[in-house]
């Protein structure tokens, strides 16, 4: 009999500790730590336990080693371990290092004895994360701290008693700072991860984004606002369709403990690499537009010792959850172009992959906390229409789209917005001026498509109808909100137009939709005008 214990370490609270300051520098220090103290740490803690690091993935059950390393990777890792007193000599070195160099991370651990030769390890696993990880999550009672005494002054990111100052942690980009204010010790360490954060990224993308050229932005100023005339920035949330039950079907199907260990670790690995990859992708895309003018002219660059702040930062990556910010009018192509990229990628389980993304794009200065909430629940949108349209036509999973342009702030969830700014009543029901979620691809009988909406946007923009005639777009825009098709055949009359652009032409309602505007209750070119002045395209 071959007693072993099997280890799940996760964390709580991932998006209030990497999005709860409003300064990026802030945000991109945050996440490194998270994803430093759920992979890299963890390495470097079975090291300690006498695991060399080349040595980590040996099976346990045939070597002299203490532990074995299924994966880490996510903002979650996964150990077996040949004894319970490891494991938990284990969980004190990696929790003090935590507490000691990211204040603020809330690791959750389990483990589980299990007999390697008659128990199924997949059974265990899942019973740890479904009973013990999820209750740790609801149980868990949040630290209060003690935010100081009448004589202290406060963090102006987390509100904790500040230990320092700013002035010292935020010059690593090479960049001249003018703000200085008072952090606490978990801003502390968030300021001094930066630097090591930028180098990692740098690593990661050094095969397509030239580092004598470019350098990935610290503040949102600098990801190309152009001063006096467009000041925004997207935040991109992006996250797999189905991706949990596909790890749970991964080892489900495992033959035994060993084949278990196999597959998931292979398909963890692929899935993370899917993510960086696409992430490249999307990197190498952007900086080959710049040089080929389609983006320089449109947006505005910072010169930094002869470098170009590259309109783009990856904050999130690795695995299916992606999140990234970019200069506002690239925000809409570059989700749409990771989506791209996503799907073409290839993972252990040989199934194909796909996503969904919110976009939400907001004035540069806009608290970013609340700009990544509005992200994530775009996300959620674009998510449940694809849940609604799976069971409604008993197709795949597909990717989609979601987006909210923020000209002036956010005031309530999405459902409110939508509701309250893009619904017309009617006797019937309402009808909806937004067309979005979309999905990505074409499936020659959905006009809701990426393909369709972009289509849309260009006529507008390059049209000889409708090209450097904004006042007859905004007549448009305005006859829309009445919510009519003979409102809309009236203004196509008066402005002597044989019809509205054109959606793709393997949209089955295309005809109807370009000669009423509207199709069953929903708009298909309101959506269109007001991206116009938030979208560039980067070409094919």
């Amino acid at each position: 009999m071959t007693q072993f214990t099997v280890t799940v370490v996760d964390t709580t609270g991932k998006q209030n500790y990497i999005f709860s300051s409003n300064r990026l520098r802030e945000n991109i220090g945050a996440s490194f730590l998270l994803s430093q103290a759920t992979k890299e740490w963890v390495e470097e803690t079975l090291v300690k336990l006498e695991v060399p690091k080349k040595c980590q993935e040996e099976a346990i059950e045939t070597s002299e080693l203490n532990a074995e390393l299924i994966y880490a990777a996510g903002g979650n890792a996964l150990i077996v371990f040949k004894s319970r007193e490891t494991a938990v000599r284990f969980t004190h070195i990696l929790s003090k290092r935590v507490l000691e160099e990211a204040a603020g991370v809330n690791l959750l651990v389990a483990h589980a004895d299990f007999d390697w030769q008659r128990e199924n390890l997949h059974l265990i696993v899942e019973s740890l994360k479904k009973n013990d990880i999820e209750r740790q999550k609801y149980e868990r009672i949040p630290s209060v701290p003690l935010l100081g005494l009448g004589v202290t002054a406060s963090c102006n990111s987390t509100q904790l008693p500040a230990v320092d100052r700013s002035d010292e942690y935020v010059n690593y980009g090479g960049e001249e700072e003018t703000d200085s204010y008072l952090i606490s010790t978990e801003t502390k360490q968030k300021l001094q991860a930066v630097k090591e954060a930028n180098q990692k990224l740098q690593k990661f993308f050094a095969e397509v984004v030239d580092q004598n050229i470019y350098q990935f932005p610290y503040r949102t100023d600098h990801l190309g606002r152009s001063k006096g005339e467009s000041s925004y920035a997207a935040i991109v949330h992006a996250d797999g369709n189905g991706m949990g039950k596909r790890f749970q079907k991964c080892g489900k199907d495992a033959q035994n403990n060993r084949d278990y260990i196999h597959r998931m670790r292979k398909f963890s690995k692929s899935v993370d690499q899917a993510g960086i990859n696409a992430l490249k992708a999307v990197a190498s895309i952007l900086t080959k537009s710049i040089q080929e003018g389609k983006v320089v002219g449109k947006i505005g660059e910072f010169n930094l010792n002869a470098k170009y702040y590259l309109p783009f930062r990856p904050l999130v990556y690795g695995g299916d959850d992606i999140t990234f910010v970019c200069e506002g009018r690239l925000g809409l192509e570059l989700a749409a172009l990771f989506l791209k990229k996503f799907e073409e990628q290839t993972v252990a389980d040989g199934k194909p992959l796909t996503a969904c993304a919110g976009v939400c794009i907001v004035k540069t200065h806009y608290p970013f906390a609340r700009a990544y909430e509005m992200s994530e629940d775009l996300c959620k949108e674009a998510k449940k229409f694809v849940k609604d349209e799976r069971k409604k036509y008993g197709v795949d999973y597909f990717s989609a789209i979601d987006w909210h342009l923020a000209a002036s702030g956010l005031i309530g969830s999405v459902s409110e917005i939508r509701k309250r700014e893009y619904q017309i009543p009617t006797n019937d029901k309402p009808w909806n001026l937004a067309m979005r979620p979309v999905r990505l691809q074409n499936n020659n009988s959905e006009w809701r498509t990426w393909e369709g909406f972009t289509q849309v946007v260009k006529e507008f923009k390059e049209g000889k109808d409708w090209k450097e005639r904004q006042n007859k777009v905004m007549a448009l825009r305005e006859v829309l909100r009445k919510g009519s098709i003979d409102a809309t055949k009236e203004f196509l009359l008066a402005y002597k137009l044989p019809q509205l652009p054109l959606f793709t032409e393997s949209s089955g309602q295309r005809e109807q939709l370009s000669t009423d505007g509207w199709l069953s209750g929903e708009c298909g070119y309101f959506d269109a005008i007001e991206a116009m002045d938030f979208y560039i395209g980067l070409g094919d």
